[in-house]
């Protein structure tokens, strides 16, 4: 399929298009060599895939908590919440601060009967009500009466009607450039839960999966999303740069900030689960995934600027183009990074706030192993974007359309009812 795609670019690269940027002529000979290229390219891509693709035996597996014998998941829907002093409050038997308030005894109906359980005055503060829609965990051992847990509330309904919302509003807004953008996410999350995933716990190099994984992506999504053209190719062009720059970063500043990837009890169990596993290595590969998107767009954006500015001057000399595009990219830098530290800020907001409560400094919290990743990968994902700005630029004035010479305009017709001798004007130029 994706040879399809390329090869259509020989045949439409650089037309007219369905948007109002103007691609100008055909470049037919441009368009073949830069489709040689990109399918070298993916070609090597693909192949590097291939070979990092583990084996499924080779794939750890742990014995899911909640598939044990004896032990199941329920859907339920809440009857009866009925509240109780459980002496809930100061420090539990483990030194860890409790919440102060009741507990609650709750009663849920399921397809097999009634399930009882009681629930911490931490998750009863946080609110339950008779009608809710939960899931609770039954553990029942051979010979013995049934116990039942709380496990989560069931969110599959709500989530599944915002995505549709939002699949919608993509494609009725943005029509075919949404859909086709939608079909990327969906060629994302192959790549992550099918190939990138599974090499990672598979032992394979975290750094070298990530690179290619995202190699892979970004070549199929851009092309999908923004069109077959020369425009894109430049975008793809700087995206690839950037990802490679990325990539070298994140493992330097890895190794060079100590991080070791075991910074919550989530690591903890991850490498107890998989003891084999390079965390320090994934860190530096999450680095490049978690840059993927803002670098996406800071790319696009700037091979678009120089084909609107290619548009509107004509004329204009390939380094007055690079300096106009380049005012663009240096706006669009500094709302990208305000990007990446906002994101940041409001995944970890629950950390941010603990330690303001416990009146820890930014800088004794940031030099943290937790907080530490967020930071170095933040950093790391910016200067990659920093880095992409320029050298997209220079692919797009490379690859724009070619500069035309200024032409002069025949004097306009003279205005009715002046004097015969009377010109209009000066003549206009383009």
């Amino acid at each position: 399929m994706l040879c399809v795609v390329l090869w259509h670019a020989v045949i439409v690269a650089h037309s007219h298009s369905h948007t109002s940027i103007d691609h100008g002529p055909p470049r037919r000979r441009l368009a073949v060599t830069l489709t040689a290229v990109v399918l070298a390219i993916a070609a090597g891509a693909f192949a590097a895939m291939i070979a990092l693709w583990p084996a499924e035996q080779a794939v750890p597996r742990s014995q899911n908590p909640y598939g044990a014998a004896g032990v199941s998941t329920l859907d339920a829907t809440v009857t009866k919440v009925a509240a109780f002093n459980c002496n809930s409050g100061g420090e539990g038997p483990d030194g860890e601060i409790e919440v102060e308030g009741d507990c609650a005894h709750v009663t849920a109906r399921t397809s097999r009967g009634t399930a009882t359980f009681d629930l911490d005055a931490a998750r009863h503060k946080a609110g339950i009500s008779p009608g809710d829609r939960i899931q609770v965990v039954k553990v029942q051992p051979a010979g013995q009466a049934a116990t039942y847990e709380f496990l989560d509330f069931r969110r599959g309904l709500p989530l599944t009607a915002l995505a549709a919302i939002f699949a919608v509003l993509v494609i009725g807004v943005a029509r075919w450039r949404g859909l086709f953008a939608l079909v990327g996410i969906g060629v994302t999350l192959l790549a992550l839960t099918k190939f990138m995933l599974p090499a990672f716990l598979a032992g394979e190099s975290p750094l070298l999966v990530a690179v290619v994984g995202s190699t892979v992506i970004m070549i199929v999504v851009l092309y999908l999303a923004h069109g077959v053209s020369i425009r894109t190719t430049s975008a793809l062009f700087g995206t690839l740069v950037g990802i490679a720059l990325t990539a070298a970063i994140g493992l330097a500043a890895t190794g060079w900030t100590s991080l070791t990837g075991v910074g919550s009890e989530d690591d903890q169990r991850l490498i107890a689960t998989v003891p084999e596993i390079p965390l320090s290595g994934i860190v530096a590969g999450t680095m490049v995934i978690a840059g993927l998107g803002v670098l996406n767009d800071v790319t696009v954006t700037q091979a678009s600027a120089v084909w609107e500015l290619r548009a509107a001057r004509p004329a204009a000399r390939a380094g007055s183009l690079f300096a106009s595009a380049m005012r663009i990219g240096r706006d669009h830098i500094a709302s990208s990074v305000y990007t990446l530290v906002f994101a940041y800020a409001g995944s970890a907001m629950t950390v941010l706030l603990l330690a303001t409560a416990y009146q820890r400094g930014l800088a004794s919290i940031a030099t943290t192993e937790e907080i530490g990743q967020e930071i170095v990968r933040t950093l790391v994902g910016a200067i990659g974007l920093v880095l992409a700005v320029p050298v997209t630029t220079l692919f797009a004035v490379w690859l724009a359309p070619p500069r035309t010479p200024e032409t002069v305009k025949a004097p306009s017709t003279p205005v009715p009812g002046r004097h015969s001798g009377s010109h209009a004007g000066p003549a206009l130029t383009a």
